[in-house]
This record gives structure tokens, sequence and C-alpha cells, in this order.
């Protein structure tokens, strides 16, 4: 099993796998076809809540990653994701934001390379 990032814009490579979006809002600019997402799970994305306050505060990555977390604990979101991992080699999460060093799919991915 490996888990990858990458963001929804760069191009699709082969070696992404199964390409799943972890976005709550849906990437501007970018229609369906051309993402070529073979699942989008907004549920598992930051709530609208926490998403909205870390734009206003980005310099607290360490906070973001905390309630995140809290967020996912044990949500069934979290777990079909795992679900979801387990039934493929290789799995690419996907996201929007342009911060490729400090993104929700960077959270998810530590999060489930520990389990």
């Amino acid at each position: 099993m490996t888990i990858k990032t990458k963001r929804v814009y760069e191009p699709v490579v082969a070696t992404d796998g199964y390409r799943v979006l972890v976005d709550r809002l849906w990437p501007r600019g970018l229609t369906k076809e051309a993402a070529r997402i073979d699942r989008w799970m907004k549920e598992v994305a930051p709530s609208n809540e926490l998403r909205t306050w870390f734009h206003a505060h980005m310099d607290h990555w360490d906070e973001f990653c905390a309630r995140y977390q809290a967020e996912l604990q044990d949500s069934d979101a979290l777990n079909a994701l795992r679900s979801l991992i387990s039934e493929n080699e290789v799995v690419t999460l996907l996201f929007a934001a342009k911060t490729q060093d400090r993104n929700q799919a960077l959270v998810l991915k530590e999060l489930l390379e520990k389990a």
C-alpha cells in the first residue's frame, strides 16, 4: 500500500493509482473530465468551520493539524477512506490548495500511515 499526495491541478500520471479528492469544495476552474478523479470524499475533508479558520490562520499549522485530527477521530469517513486504501495498491490524495507543504491531504496521509 502506497499513499501519495498531489495537487489536483497537476497532470494525471499512471503512477497516481486510485485518485481521491479530499477537498470539501470542488476545485475552481477544473472540469470533472480534466480532474480524472476516481472518488470525491468531501466528507473526509475539514469542516467548513475549520477550513475557514485555517485560511485566516495559516501560520497555526500545528493547531490546524490537531483540530483536523480531532474531527476525524473515529469518523465513518476516515474508516471509509481506510477501507478504500486497503483495496488499492496506490492511492493518491488530491487537494486544491496552493500550499503543498500545509494542506489536509498531508494530515490525512500521516494519520493513515500511522494506523
